[in-house]
């Protein structure tokens, strides 16, 4: 009965979260257990300054063993002692590629495809804008919309006039 008590004593329960590195920045951020990956890598993306590389999903790692990636809808789970959780950015990916391009003893490039330095993928992130040329298509639209109106108006205000001219030529 003691060795019972004793081992609930001594077990200590698992912390009630989960530390994942962030590789661009160093920060450690802690979330609940159950959180899904791709709300863990969205509120990474989003703690970035400028020009640190992007996470693409996270995935636990343990020396000597092969990582363990999570998919945007799995939720984060921690693998014990020694497995750390960690982001994969941009350029981990483009490493990764680039060390499995020389293993085949060849590599292809793509243009545009890479960054002018040559060191990993073009950072890409599109700001929606609005140009002078959007604000001409909404207003083109609007006099369309108008015009049509006033068609259809003057037709069907004069639809009972043409109704009965023809009934009168038959």
């Amino acid at each position: 009965m003691e060795d019972v008590e004793s081992s609930k004593v001594k077990s200590t329960p698992p912390p009630p979260y989960l530390e994942v590195i962030c590789k661009s920045s160093g920060k450690i951020s802690r979330y609940a257990a159950g959180t899904k990956a791709g709300f863990a890598v969205n509120l990474i993306n989003r703690k970035l300054g400028n020009g640190n590389p992007l996470a693409l999903h996270i995935e636990a790692v343990k020396e000597g063993e092969e990582p363990i990636n999570f998919g945007p809808n799995a939720v984060l789970v921690d693998y014990g002692k020694d497995w750390k959780l960690q982001t994969v950015t941009e350029e981990d990916y483009a490493e990764g590629f680039r060390r499995r391009e020389k293993d085949r003893l060849f590599a292809t490039q793509v243009p545009g495809v890479m960054s002018s330095d040559r060191t990993g993928p073009q950072k890409t992130i599109s700001k929606p804008g609005i140009s002078s040329m959007y604000i001409g298509k909404i207003l083109l639209a609007f006099i369309l919309m108008f015009v049509l109106g006033a068609i259809f108006t003057f037709a069907l205000e004069n639809l009972p006039r043409l109704i009965l001219f023809l009934n009168s030529s038959m």
